[in-house]
């Protein structure tokens, strides 16, 4: 518990370092990036687009559904303490109260019936929390097999990681099998999610790198936001690129 709390406290440290560091690059990773971009562009051909290709033609409708519901639930626990660390004591009630009625009437969470009575569906992490607080971006980063993400958010997700997710929990009391197994089946069903998503942006620009990076910045903007986005919403902690003025 004590090295948690550590890991925690220097990650932080770290993001609200970063984030104050200025330079004229808005990408200043970009030749690693492009780097890591193209083994996930290979990784995701090779292996996981077919794998999730073959899953959702395998599969039936509702059984991929429920799974999805399952690793959404799971994901309530984030989006509560979140919602608790940015005050937004409203939603930590309604997405605790979703979690709830979900793990019990819903089957571990297999049926999303808090949708079925509109109860609004919130999603909250870290990263955003750091960005509700002031903490910028930083340089964006692309995370081997993971994506997209930033300084803050990758710090965001390490600590989303270590502390609110109950799959690293399955690994932290021995379960390593089961926690390998729930781990593989959310990047399959994460990958299936996006199936659609992945042909759109192959085919929507001749640089698809450059494409996917200001897709993902605006789209944490809004989330940070809460979709109120103006002017500075895309703020990443470093001062304006020459082309940009």
């Amino acid at each position: 518990m004590h090295s948690k709390l550590n890991t925690f406290f220097l990650s932080l440290l770290l993001a609200i370092l970063v984030s104050g560091c200025a330079t004229t690059n808005k990408d200043p990773l970009e030749g690693v990036n492009r780097g890591v971009y193209k083994f996930n562009d290979v990784a995701d051909k090779i292996v996981l687009k077919p794998v999730a290709t073959a899953y959702k033609t395998v599969t039936p409708t509702p059984i991929r559904k429920g799974f999805n519901n399952f690793f959404n639930n799971l994901g309530a626990i984030t989006t509560v303490i979140n919602d608790l660390l940015q005050l937004k004591f409203a939603n930590a009630f309604t997405d605790a109260g979703r979690f709830v009625i979900n793990t019990t009437f819903g089957l571990a969470g297999f049926i999303d019936v808090a949708s079925m009575d509109n109860i609004p569906n919130h999603k909250e992490d870290f990263g955003q929390t750091l960005g509700y607080w002031g903490v910028g971006n930083g340089a964006y980063l692309v995370i081997p097999l993971l994506g997209p993400s930033t300084l803050r958010d990758a710090t965001g997700f390490a600590i989303d990681r270590m502390t609110s997710d109950p799959i690293t929990y399955t690994h932290n009391i021995g379960e390593v099998r089961l926690h390998n197994q729930l781990r593989t089946a959310q990047l399959v069903d994460a990958r299936t999610q996006l199936l659609d998503a992945g042909d759109l942006v192959d085919n929507a620009s001749l640089d698809p790198y450059s494409f996917m990076r200001d897709a993902y910045l605006q789209s944490r903007a809004n989330l940070v936001a809460d979709g109120a986005t103006g002017s500075n919403s895309t703020d990443d902690g470093f001062e304006p690129a020459d082309e940009d003025k």
